[in-house]
């Protein structure tokens, strides 16, 4: 089974033709549009792997935005005990869902 390990919003995903992957939000992006990411760190299949120097040379790995969102709400609350000091603030991250269709 063949897998690539990409770097994209600062983050590395292990990825294989066919899947599903959450990556922070590509801008620009629109449902239906094809995506390529250009930053394969390595890359495996049955004959063995390949590891970059940073990134392996020539690799590439295509796909196709399925979705753009927001993640689940956290709640960051900040405060100082006897102070009086509460600080309560919300967050939600942006993703786009991206579906894997080749590895080359």
């Amino acid at each position: 089974m063949a897998y690539a390990i990409i770097r994209t919003g600062g983050k590395q995903f292990r990825v294989s033709p066919g899947d599903i992957v959450r990556v922070p939000s590509l801008s620009g992006k629109n449902e239906g549009d094809n995506v390529e990411f250009g930053e394969v760190l390595a890359a495996g299949d049955d004959s063995g792997v390949r590891i970059g120097t940073p990134t392996v040379s020539g690799a590439t790995v295509t796909g196709t935005v399925i979705a753009n969102g927001r993640g689940p709400k956290i709640i960051v609350f900040k405060f100082k005990r006897r102070k009086q000091y509460k600080r309560k603030k919300g967050h939600r991250q942006g993703f786009t869902a991206v579906r894997i269709d080749a590895l080359a």
